[in-house]
């Protein structure tokens, strides 16, 4: 799969403090790409360096395989964070005015209006919009020319949740089509939902990357239960040595086991050890995302 951004050793400063650091990434066509972080660990300041709109202090941006310019940034639709419209326009003249500056023809203002689903309010004035409609309004801008990729910052923040829904629907729809999403978010829930691959950023430095379920595949336990809790301890740490077992709740935890739930249940039979309870859990991505950023406990 060929490599639809790359970004080698990405570093900007503002006033001698980093913003980001020695950041590399590779984005694969057909990917939906997350940049997931707390509020201030360099999400805007990465997508504004991809878009140019912010020079790097070093470092270098590939679009397409070949070093960033403006006419590869033409295959490429944008929204930086709050979308900016004339208040007085309609929708549709607010995106017919970008579509001219973009020498896009007027076909394309109803083509991303109806992909936004915002064909019915066209006349409906920008300033009477609720926030999820004037978030879409961004994206139906972005949309105009048909891009191969959308970059959006933080595209559902302060939006309700039937603007969240209708949000994930038009990037569903973008990505079936074949083409490439980079999304920032601090939101771990619209991540997960959306993204199928995610780059963690901690003040500004790249913390993990990868699938966003294997970035998040850490930190399970086995919950195992016997009349006798006493004696199963004992047996699993013959057993098993090096795993962690806690009490929790009438059970045991078991972390970090070399052995499958088959097999411990097989060796704990031979021992007379009967279970009546035995469970492979697994952390909510969100607690192992706060776990990561040092924000809580992957349990």
């Amino acid at each position: 799969m060929s490599a639809v951004l790359a970004t080698h050793e990405l570093s900007k400063s503002y006033a001698g403090k980093a913003a980001v650091t020695s950041l590399s990434l590779s984005v694969d066509a057909g990917q939906v790409f997350g940049l997931l972080g707390l509020n201030g660990s360099g999400k805007t300041t990465t997508l504004a360096m991809l878009l140019g709109a912010v020079v790097p202090d070093r470092g270098s941006v590939r679009w397409f395989g070949q070093a960033a310019s403006a006419r590869q940034r033409l295959r490429i639709g944008a929204l930086l964070e709050q979308p900016s419209f004339y208040p007085w326009l309609s929708g549709e003249a607010n995106v017919a005015t970008i579509a001219a500056i973009k020498r896009v023809p007027a076909v394309g203002v109803q083509r991303a209006l109806q992909q936004v689903g915002l064909w019915s309010a066209r006349h409906q004035l920008f300033h009477g919009y609720s926030l999820g409609m004037k978030q879409r309004l961004g994206i139906a801008a972005a949309l105009l020319g048909k891009p191969e990729v959308l970059v959006l910052d933080e595209p559902t923040n302060g939006v309700d949740a039937q603007g969240i829904y209708d949000i994930r629907a038009i990037i569903g729809e973008f990505a079936k089509g074949g083409g490439t999403v980079i999304l920032s978010s601090h939101i771990m829930d619209e991540v997960e939902k959306v993204c199928d691959h995610v780059a963690i950023l901690k003040a500004g430095s790249l913390h993990h990357v990868g699938p966003t379920k294997s970035v998040f595949a850490t930190g399970g336990w086995l919950e195992l239960g016997a009349v006798n809790l006493a004696a199963l301890e004992q047996a699993l740490r013959k057993l098993d040595a090096h795993a962690r077992i806690e009490p929790a709740e009438g059970f045991l935890r078991v972390y970090q086991s070399t052995l499958s739930c088959a097999q411990l249940n097989k060796h704990l039979l031979e021992a007379g050890i009967v279970l009546h309870h035995l469970v492979q859990r697994q952390p909510s991505l969100e607690s192992q995302y706060l776990a990561l950023m040092g924000k809580g406990d992957p349990t």
